[in-house]
């Protein structure tokens, strides 16, 4: 025990000894971390990339047979637009890396689209960023779940009926690991991270060799049960294109990820940030193409039964030996992995809104290890929910999943480009505190803010496509949830602002000292805990009235008998409850008491309370100052107390 002398203020310090003990908790997620622990829970760029970058990684399992399910509207033969879709994806890539990497630096606390639009566009757009990337982190969660699902049931069709209890089971995995801590996540999933490159890239190498050696053949005995779009064949059309083009971009909806969580890097935060993100994208962009050019070439199908990845991959590698089963392991796993970007980022983006006052406050506090669990336990929930209703299919989840993303890609671009004008304004040397950062005169703010201008400008363009072109198919739900969101996160805030403004010192005038203290003591009969309750009244006031509700006249004549012989002489007042009430007489009576109140005056309501030893045996006892809590917290000047009595 520690105690530091404040040189004389009212204000003491004291440390405690006290350490959390071992249970149940302690078990599943490890021991305790102090808030001092917090700065070695820091990562850096190795398993950074393994936290942040699996979600972004992981869609090039689905993304390049999204993109096929919708051009089978067409027919096979339009299956070779997927090439050409997969390089606009990249080109799509590489404008968002280059927007979010100056975001990084600009804003080293992270926080990404939420922060920007507060702090350079206002409230509105910030409520509609976090409700969009809110809503993408649970759907995130969701579809790499269910897509690591679906590639485990392509090597195992037996186990097709039992996708959905598998998918819940993934999600409270990896709930557990989250809840263990930020490091302790990376470790546990970075050689899974780096097993899968290994995997694709071996996969991706070997076709390429064998493509030019003349060697690649096309799928043997490709899966029948074909994913098609339309019951009718469809020309070629500009909207089918754009249509096949925003299925895809499903793969890069992982990229702000790292700048949302900048906090979790070591020293020198933005820079490893940064490197990550560049890291990132040039793995994603060479995964992306080289899987749908070589799909294309060896003719995969889109398919409920089999994926794209498992007719790839035994293709390319001559049937199902033991590299076609660690591709799988290794697809199954990131896929599953992949919500882990979600599991890092939710929780972070909910404390920063909660901090602002836009969620529950409570989303603000730090686990025992140092995370913020009830966001990554609110997270798991929401998105098992999704998988019980949508029956962890992929293909009814993805029309859900890019509105929201490329909506906060459009805010936070928008938010830079503003960003890098307001620092055009400014003089060199000079600088503006800002709430997420400090902006300081940019001399190449020009070409930053058209950079972040452009962003802007193509992320919203492939919103809008990806907003009509699968509206019906269940767009419409992201449409109409984050406007919902956005009002629940105003409603929220204004009640938080009013109970500041009512809390607020801020022209405060401390009322009259209390005169005069009315006390009510509550008897239902008279015991030792009765006499317990009257000595702790007396400290209070010796204006001490009992009150008992009579509802059996016997018991409420033993309980006059037992006042006159040990109530010290104070009053007992006996309500008469014909209809046998209890709550309702005795409130009757506080309300003629409280408006004959006089000025100054307050009313302590003293109630006697058995404390069993043995909690089970609480249902036995009526909890009356609970009751009387609920229906009187609202009146000012009533105090309610409970004076407890232990018993056995």
């Amino acid at each position: 025990m520690k105690i530091d002398d404040m040189n004389g203020s009212t204000v003491i310090r004291r440390a405690t000894d006290y350490m959390p003990g071992k249970g149940w908790r302690r078990l599943l997620i490890g021991r305790p971390l102090s808030t001092a622990d917090a700065p070695h829970q820091t990562i850096g760029k190795f398993l950074g990339l393994a936290v942040f970058s699996s979600d972004a990684m992981s869609s090039v399992a689905y993304a390049p047979q999204e993109i096929l399910i919708i051009l089978s509207a067409a027919g096979v033969t339009a299956f070779h637009l997927s090439v050409p879709i997969a390089l606009g994806i990249c080109a799509l890539l590489a404008i968002l890396i280059f927007s979010y990497e100056q975001t990084i630096h600009a804003y080293p606390n992270g926080g990404g689209s939420f922060i920007v639009a507060r702090d350079n566009i206002g409230a509105v757009p910030a409520q509609i960023a976090a409700a969009a990337l809110l809503t993408d982190y649970i759907l995130t969660v969701a579809v790499s779940i269910s897509s690591g699902v679906a590639q485990l049931t392509s090597a195992f069709p037996i186990l097709e009926h039992y996708k959905v209890i598998i998918a819940i089971f993934f999600v409270l995995l990896i709930m557990m690991v989250n809840l263990r801590g930020v490091k302790e996540s990376g470790m546990t999933f970075a050689i899974p991270t780096y097993f899968f490159l290994v995997m694709m890239y071996l996969n991706i190498i070997v076709g390429f060799i064998r493509m030019i050696g003349g060697t690649l053949g096309m799928v043997d005995a490709p899966p029948m049960d074909l994913i098609v779009s339309e019951t009718a064949l469809q020309p070629i059309t500009m909207f089918l294109i754009l249509k096949a083009f925003a299925s895809g971009t499903t793969a890069v909806t992982g990229v702000e990820a790292i700048s949302d969580g900048i906090t979790a890097f070591k020293e020198p935060r933005s820079k490893n940030a940064g490197t990550t993100l560049i890291i990132m994208a040039l793995i994603l962009g060479s995964m992306m193409f080289s899987i749908t050019y070589l799909g294309n070439h060896v003719g995969v199908m889109p398919s409920e039964e089999e994926t794209l990845i498992s007719q790839l991959a035994r293709t390319v590698l001559d049937g199902r030996g033991i590299l076609y089963m660690g591709t799988i392991a290794a697809t199954t796993i990131i896929l599953v992995m992949a919500a882990n970007t979600a599991f890092a980022d939710f929780p972070r983006l909910s404390a920063i809104a909660a901090a602002d006052g836009y969620l529950p406050r409570q989303l603000t506090y730090r686990g025992s290890r140092l995370v913020y669990s009830r966001g990554i336990v609110a997270l798991s929930a929401m998105a098992i929910l999704l998988i019980i209703v949508f029956n962890a299919s992929v293909t009814r989840l993805i029309p859900l999943y890019a509105v929201g993303v490329f909506m906060s890609f459009t805010i936070s671009q928008s938010g830079m480009a503003r960003r890098w004008w307001k620092s055009g304004k400014l003089k060199p040397g000079e600088e503006v505190k800002e709430k997420g950062s400090t902006l300081q005169h940019d001399r190449a703010w020009v070409t930053k803010m058209i950079i972040n201008g452009f962003g802007a400008v193509v992320t919203f363009i492939v919103m809008i496509i990806f907003a009509l072109t699968k509206f019906i198919d269940g767009a419409w739900i992201v449409v109409i949830l984050i406007p919902s969101l956005v009002i629940v996160f105003s409603a929220i805030h204004r009640h938080y602002s009013n109970l500041a403004s009512d809390l607020s010192l801020d022209e405060y005038q401390p009322p009259a000292r209390i005169a005069h203290q009315k006390v009510l003591l509550l008897v239902s009969s008279v015991h030792k805990g009765t006499l317990n309750a009257l000595r702790y009244a007396k400290t209070l006031s010796n204006d001490i009235t009992a009150v008992h509700v009579s509802i059996d006249p016997v018991e409420t004549q033993k309980t006059r008998e037992k006042w006159e012989s040990w109530g010290e002489g104070y009053r007992l007042v006996v309500i008469e409850s014909p209809y046998r009430l209890f709550i309702e007489p005795l409130l009757e009576y506080i309300e003629e008491i409280d408006h004959n109140r006089k000025a100054n005056e307050i009313i302590s309501i003293v109630v006697p309370q058995f404390i069993p030893r043995h909690g089970i045996t609480n249902v036995l006892h009526a909890h009356t100052a609970d009751t009387l809590r609920k229906v009187l917290l609202s009146r000012n000047e009533i105090v309610i107390m409970e004076v407890p009595y232990q018993v056995d």
